[in-house]
């Protein structure tokens, strides 16, 4: 690894799959997983595309059930590039001699190179030099570009270039049992001499994506004819290029490539415009030129310096903010599209959204809030379903999904596959009703990094209040307890969905869900004290809430129940949890590591995990990462609470830790977050686990099927605001630094209020340096120390004293 470049110096083909999800490249509207040109589907490869936003759905027959479900749709193939020498095999490199491999991924610039000597049947040795680009600077575009150089030979060569639209959706093992042909093809052909396209349609959804591709072959000195022939078949077209190769000399190969759909704005139709601009690019090395100047904004606006003491660090973050622009950037804005868990780099969770925003909008926030905006405005447009789901279930107010796609419904599934026993089972994690909860906390947070009023009084504010009525309608007043409960909901924690010998889905009172339905009717109201008189007396009559609705939520906040176990000190993750049976912990993390399935291992022994105190990931250990101990003990005194932060979050962490099986990728960011403050050196070895994750796939082949991008994300906002002690609240921007004692330094630049700054942080100082915006002051406190900020002022913080 180096500062800017992953890379690969063996060719390994059980580590394949792997890595094509780690190399993919994607400009926001599509991405293209990693995969060598012109590889066919197999054990060791999965060439896919796939398009932001680009769902249908499916119904299949599983154990006598007729059930739906909305997929990620893998897109036509355009990568397909091989060659063959005459009268010799298509070049597969499964099934030749490999003398050397050398494979990088280039972060700086975007590009992925593959360096591939290979000696073949014949003992002919050539070496392949394959450059790809997916264009952040024209989102319809993405390019090819071959070097091949025969060593020891010469004579005729074939190239084949393809696109095929034969594909379905076979990336996830445990969902092939369920229908997975989502294209029709509508057309395919060539056009003038060079051309060739493909048009396909999503059955159900009927998005139209066309492909059109140009391949064209230069020499370097010498000169060659070159012979054309197209093939067009059922779901295949292709073109082959034969030409004259020269031992030590090179043919250079340019396949450029546009893809345009029936969802694009400003078009004829997707197949005319994906011609027309096919044919504009003037070649493979403009189209990296103007890719180059797109990433060095990007990264001009959003690196990270981190100077630690572990060179890959600094590399690892760079990863993780490459794979968030990958699957999120200016591209995506008016796509009407959210941010799936995964990316868009395989098909695990079927490309859906789920809570994951919860971790990836702070690095947008202070980078580019334009795109939380637009991620904000994806949950917006689907208010309407929202509201629907709510009414549906008893509800008032708006439920949102826990797995969004297209439209908002709900696309969690009823059952799922077990890998470890192979049996199906019923799945109520639909139940996570505290998706709504971070979709609110989202709003808020946007609004206090930004000061968006304008967004607030338009989208934000009705966003919150209808979500506050839905937890104002959930909660049921318990006469003897004189406290609101709220039921039949799913933790974060997702291993309990229910108790034991119950009909019932869901559990009772679950900590987090109850403190951030609060927490929710809290913030409901300040946002309403946030909008002019107008505007609040207008969002109260459309959504109907009065003085009584107000009232209510009132009570639901001063007498919501909170379950507490040991003397109080504990608080409990759900009530009765404390009533579970106790795990033999040693045996387990001896036999599976650190990070355990501990569900799928628990089913697949004839046990359950519901009978066990053990937790998949942070449940209550959330409510650490999400709030400062002020604000914590300020709900906690709202609901009638006393909390004493400096003793119970530390006893909270000890006793949630010990049971923890680190199942989720996110599991280690929050531990990371919560240690902090007390236990640096614990915080940084957390840190690192997260960091390390998909890249090492911890959780053992889960990564192939798509990248977590929440824990990418969560390990960037560590460095942004966990170690730098970061917050927005009441106006002002807060700084209250804690640096691990790996770390000597760390660089970057944020916005806040439309306000520019840089940050240099290091273990004893703090400097800040604005470079203006479009407000003229801002208000910054440093340990309580506050002042004020203007255009072209520097401060130097020792904030140790």
């Amino acid at each position: 690894m180096e500062g800017w470049k992953v890379t690969y110096s063996n060719y390994d083909p059980a580590e394949e799959r792997l890595r094509e999800a780690l190399c993919t490249l994607g400009n926001g509207y599509f991405a293209a997983r990693g995969a060598i040109d012109g590889v066919h589907e197999s054990a060791s490869h999965y060439p896919g595309t796939y398009l932001a936003g680009g769902y249908n759905r499916l119904q299949s027959e599983i154990h006598g059930k007729i059930i739906e479900n909305e997929d990620l749709v893998r897109w036509p193939d355009w990568t397909i590039l091989k060659f063959k020498p005459e009268e010799g095999e298509w070049f597969n490199i499964d099934e030749v001699e490999i003398t050397d491999f050398f494979q990088e991924l280039d972060l700086r610039e975007g590009v992925l190179e593959r360096r591939i000597q290979f000696c073949d049947k014949e003992q002919r040795e050539t070496l392949l030099v394959s450059r790809r680009i997916v264009s952040m600077s024209n989102m319809h575009l993405a390019a090819v570009e071959w070097e091949i150089i025969p060593q020891n030979w010469s004579g005729k060569v074939t190239i084949h270039s393809a696109l095929d639209g034969g594909v379905s959706n076979t990336g996830v093992a445990r969902y092939r049992d369920f229908n997975s042909k989502h294209l029709n093809l509508l057309n395919k052909g060539n056009f003038e001499e060079d051309g060739i396209f493909l048009k396909a349609m999503s059955c159900q959804s009927e998005i139209v994506m066309a492909q059109a591709a140009e391949t064209s072959v230069f020499f370097d000195l010498y000169d060659s004819s070159v012979e054309r022939q197209s093939f067009i078949e059922e779901k295949y077209v292709a073109q082959e290029l034969t030409f004259e190769l020269q031992e030590k000399k090179t043919a250079r190969i340019e396949k450029l490539v546009s893809i345009y759909t029936s969802k694009d704005k400003a078009i004829s139709d997707p197949l005319s415009e994906a011609k027309k601009l096919v044919k504009r690019i003037p070649n493979f090395a403009e189209l990296r030129k103007s890719h180059r100047q797109a990433w060095d904004e990007l990264w001009e606006q959003c690196e990270i310096t981190l100077e630690a003491d572990d060179t890959n660090d600094q590399l690892l973050l760079r990863f993780h903010i490459f794979h968030l622009f990958q699957t999120f950037t200016l591209n995506t804005i008016d796509l009407d599209s959210g941010i799936p868990a995964r990316g868009w780099h395989g098909e695990a969770y079927r490309g859906h959204i789920f809570w994951d925003e919860l971790y990836i909008f702070p690095f947008y926030n202070i980078s580019i809030p334009e795109l939380t905006r637009a991620l904000l405005m994806y949950r917006y447009r689907r208010l309407p379903e929202a509201r629907f789901a709510a009414r549906e279930n008893g509800f008032k107010g708006a439920m949102f999904p826990w797995q969004s796609g297209s439209n908002g419904r709900e696309e969690s599934q009823v059952i799922h596959l077990n890998p470890e026993s192979g049996r199906w089972l019923p799945d109520n994690t639909y139940l996570q009703r505290h998706v709504n909860a971070a979709i609110a906390y989202n709003v808020w947070q946007y609004f206090q990094a930004t000061g968006d009023l304008q967004f607030l009084s338009f989208y934000g504010a009705e966003i919150m209040l209808e979500i506050a009525k839905f937890w104002s309608s959930m909660a049921v007043f318990n006469e003897e307890r004189q406290k609101y409960e709220i039921h039949n909901v799913v933790g974060p924690d997702e291993y309990h969905t229910a108790y034991k010998d119950s009909e019932e889905a869901g559990l009772k009172n679950n900590a987090y869900t109850n403190f951030m339905a609060v927490w929710c009717l809290v913030h409901a109201k300040e946002a309403m004290d946030k909008l002019n008189t107008r505007r609040e007396r207008q969002l109260m009559s459309i959504l109907e809430i009065d003085e009584d609705e107000l009232a209510r939520w009132d009570r639901v906040i001063q007498n919501m129940f909170i379950p507490f176990i040991e003397q109080g000190k504990i608080i409990e993750q759900f009530e009765g949890f404390h009533n579970l049976k106790d795990l033999d912990w040693k045996k387990y993390n001896e036999k599976y590591g650190e990070n355990i399935r501990l569900d799928r291992v628990l089913e697949s022994e004839g046990d359950s995990v519901e009978n066990y105190k053990a937790v998949k990931q942070p449940d209550v250990l959330m409510l650490f990462y999400l709030f400062s101990a002020e604000e914590l003990t300020e709900i906690f005194e709202r609901m009638g609470y006393e909390f004493d932060t400096q003793e119970q979050i530390p006893a909270n962490i000890s006793y949630y830790q010990d049971i923890t099986s680190h199942g989720s990728t996110l599991s280690k960011v929050v531990h990371s977050w919560v240690y902090a403050r007390s236990h640096r050196e614990r915080s940084w070895h957390d840190f690192k686990k997260a960091l390390i994750s998909d890249f090492n796939d911890i959780q053992g082949g889960t990564t192939a099927e798509g990248i977590h991008l929440g824990a990418m994300a969560g390990t960037v906002d560590l460095i942004h605001r966990c170690y730098t002690g970061m917050e927005f609240k009441k106006e002002c921007l807060y700084f209250n630094p804690q640096l691990p004692e790996n770390v000597k330094k760390i660089t970057f630049r944020c916005r806040y209020r439309k306000h520019w700054l840089e940050v240099h942080l290091t273990d004893s100082s703090l400097c800040l340096k604005s470079h203006g915006g479009w407000q003229d002051v801002i208000r910054i406190i440093v340990n309580k120390e506050e002042f004020k900020m203007i255009k072209g002022e520097e401060y130097h913080i020792d904030y140790r004293k």
